[in-house]
């Protein structure tokens, strides 16, 4: 397990702070297709920052721009206060891990860390001397003579990143690093990668469409949609207070209840959201004007479920249960809200139990409170 910081990393709130690396205003065009639409975003050293959207949102480009394999068509990237934009890739101090591994399958495992060092031409005592760090780092001493395809995947991919690091760049950008992996062994080598990244200091930048994944191992994320970054913050923050309907919908699930504002006191409204029900009740730091449009996000483990009638709830409605997904630990129960509207609801399965209290076409009433979801605009 990653060990824990006793001090909060939180250079992004302190405005002393320079970043390691800067894109200002950076535009991307593959003829007329534009993949990176004026993107400005900082990232700060010893971050492991998660580039996170869905295929074609234009990350992997981002990350293919700070390797320099692909050319900036306007705007500027700066690493540690120098313009890389006319660097080439192989006078950066970039590394890249690719998502194959792409490792020399005719070279041991030691053979394969040293490369880049044999190449640097480094003496023989420095490369035996950091290709034993690396081996140690990533606890594969054992292997260090054995080929590639003598070794498990989720070993290969820990060869990869050794060697990524040997030459000990400023930078290691990880191309979806775990895609091959199956999801036990993914979710084993998140708090590895986590772990080698805070014992090394490296600053990582990896792309994935894997929210859960970047939501694990990330100290902040970047949340993207056509070539356009929708809101960057800690993993927390964007679950919690997510700044728009998308990214809402994309992190994790989500239950949007769409209507019209009625003020209902400071910081509190009243969402009207279907013909002949009641208004909903919602906080919100945003100011909304009266009867304008508004989404209220809510989360399914921020609903509660019950057969009776809450006494105490802010909000609560009466449904009846379509589905119920069973997933070991939690239980989603999908409620069908007169109107049509499903909402999910999520419990806790925390006892062993032989028959549900709950079961499909029951009525139920489902119950939040007024701060329980995240009023949005847009």
């Amino acid at each position: 397990m990653p060990r824990v910081s006793q001090t909060v990393f939180a250079p992004w709130d302190d405005p002393t702070e320079k970043p390691l690396i800067r894109f200002q205003n950076v535009t991307k065009r593959f003829g007329t297709f534009v993949a990176i639409d004026d993107l400005t975003l900082d990232i700060y050293e010893r971050e492991f920052f998660a580039l996170l959207g869905p295929s074609g949102c234009g990350k992997t480009t981002m990350m293919r721009m700070l390797a320099g394999f692909e050319t900036i068509s306007e705007g500027k990237i700066e690493l540690a206060g120098q313009d890389i934009g006319h660097v080439p890739p192989n006078e950066r101090a970039v590394n890249m891990m690719f998502q194959s591994y792409a490792l020399f399958p005719h070279l041991s495992v030691w053979d394969n860390i040293a490369f880049g060092l044999k190449r640097d031409r480094k003496s023989k005592a420095e490369i035996d001397a950091r290709v034993d760090e690396m081996l140690k780092l990533v606890r594969l001493e054992k292997f260090a003579r054995r080929k590639p395809h003598q070794i498990s995947g989720g070993q290969r991919q820990r060869v990869a990143l050794a060697r990524s690091l040997a030459k000990a760049p400023k930078l290691l950008l990880l191309d979806e690093p775990l895609g091959a992996l199956d999801k036990k062994l993914r979710q084993d080598t998140q708090f590895e990668l986590m772990d080698i990244q805070e014992t090394t200091g490296t600053t990582f930048v990896i792309v994935t469409h894997d929210q859960e994944e970047a939501m694990t191992v990330a100290s902040r994320v970047a949340v993207m949609d056509e070539g356009r970054i929708m809101q960057v913050a800690t993993p927390a923050a964007i679950y919690e207070h997510p700044n728009s309907v998308y990214v809402a919908d994309f992190i994790g699930d989500v239950n949007i209840i769409s209507g019209q504002t009625n003020a209902s006191g400071t910081d509190t409204y009243r969402l009207s959201w279907a013909e002949g029900q009641q208004p909903v009740t919602a906080t919100s730091d945003i100011t909304f004007s009266e009867g304008q449009k508004a989404h209220l996000a809510i989360r399914p483990e921020k609903i509660r479920i019950s057969t009776d009638q809450p006494v105490d709830a802010d909000n609560k409605v009466q449904g009846k249960v379509l589905d119920i997904a069973y997933l070991g630990n939690l239980s989603t129960y999908h409620v069908e809200l007169p109107g049509g509207q499903v909402i999910k609801a999520q419990t806790a399965n925390t006892r062993r139990i032989a028959r549900r209290d709950i079961t499909w076409e029951d009525p139920v009433w489902i119950s939040w409170n007024a701060t329980a979801g995240v009023m949005l605009a847009e």
